[in-house]
């Protein structure tokens, strides 16, 4: 781990200020926000989508730990409140997940993190599966959406009919089936227009894109300019470090870079796991 760091702060030094996030306001700053408040009723809205209860056992199967408090969850509940701090303090609202390549466990990084808001219930989340060639988190979930999330971006179906929520305040939008040329949908000027109206009418605090792979195909590139920040995740013993180096460069180019995530790491001493400190 101390030479992925080195060889990232050198590569970053290398770039200067060519490969700096811009510092870019949010669509909808945080500070305009009504400010959340466990006692203040959510927007009408939420109540309108129907309760996702999701199956214990299908979550853990597929590495989803986050549901109930425990010292498993607690790397995850530290990824949560740093991005959570990092968007408030900045006035973030939209976070994009993505990765250099594929199975560097992005998706199911990001429903970890959805489960986890779901248990902070002064903060309203909304999750959206936009790896539309590959969509895994219906999967993961262990849910069957009866709309596709492309109908969704299209406007051809409402939030009510498409999306699902997780406890009172997370709203998660699930893929149904891959979408073929999903750069139609992606660079859709509706897709635009939808993302705005969810956020105008669901007010959430944090809007979280789990996007396709940065070096596979352009998909994450055509939604980068739409959010605020995006989470890189690396796989230990996979990602190289030149990909890792690309991929935080190209995103950079569009976005600020939130952080890196080290995936599936397996040199931690089993000792830092007690009393769940990590």
């Amino acid at each position: 781990m101390e030479k992925l760091q080195k060889a990232l702060n050198k590569a970053r030094q290398e770039r200067g200020k060519t490969a700096s996030g811009k510092n870019r306001a949010g669509p909808v700053p945080r500070a305009e926000v009504a400010e959340a408040d466990p006692g203040l009723p959510l927007p009408e809205i939420w109540n309108r989508l129907p309760l996702f209860d999701p199956d214990p056992a299908t979550l853990l199967s597929n590495r989803v730990i986050t549901l109930n408090a425990q010292s498993e969850a607690n790397p995850f509940d530290v990824l949560r409140t740093k991005i959570f701090l990092l968007m408030q303090q900045n006035g973030w609202s939209r976070m994009a997940i993505t990765s250099p390549d594929k199975a560097c466990g992005k998706s199911t990084t990001a429903c970890n993190l959805a489960f986890g808001f779901s248990r902070q219930r002064e903060v309203k989340s909304i999750l959206l599966d936009l790896d539309l060639r590959r969509p895994g988190i219906a999967n993961i979930l262990g849910h069957k959406p009866q709309h596709d999330i492309k109908d969704l971006l299209l406007g051809e179906v409402s939030a009510q009919e498409q999306m699902v929520r997780l406890r009172s305040n997370v709203a998660i939008s699930m893929a149904e089936r891959p979408v073929s040329d999903p750069i139609q949908v992606l660079m859709s000027q509706q897709t635009a227009t939808t993302i705005d109206t969810l956020q105008k009418d669901f007010e959430p605090d944090v809007m979280m894109f789990d996007l396709p792979p940065m070096l596979v195909t352009d998909d994450a590139r055509a939604m980068l300019s739409h959010v605020d920040c995006a989470l890189i995740v690396a796989r230990a013993e996979q990602t190289k470090i030149s990909q890792l180096d690309i991929c935080e460069r190209e995103v950079a180019e569009q976005t600020n870079v939130l952080g890196v995530v080290l995936n599936n790491c397996r040199l931690l001493n089993p000792a830092d796991a007690d009393a769940g400190y990590y």
